[in-house]
């Protein structure tokens, strides 16, 4: 599991997996989610504007998996 460490109070989906290299804009986020599989927390989402804080788990349907955390 790898750790996306964030500056702010939050992350969108949209901006963990632009971060992480999984798509390459923020746009093509939508036609992501609306062709694969994202686990938030064990729950399946499309909203790449869905807020993630510290400590919540992401997984892909490529198997990665990306937990939330602050830096210090």
């Amino acid at each position: 599991m790898e750790t996306v460490t964030i500056t702010t109070a939050f992350l969108t989906l949209g901006q963990l997996l632009k971060e992480v290299g999984v798509i390459d804009s923020g746009g093509a986020a939508k036609f992501y989610l609306a062709e694969q599989t994202v686990l938030v927390n064990g729950e399946p989402d499309q909203r790449r504007g869905r807020k993630l804080y510290p400590g919540d788990v992401i997984a892909l349907e490529d198997g990665q998996q990306f937990t939330v955390a602050i830096a210090e």
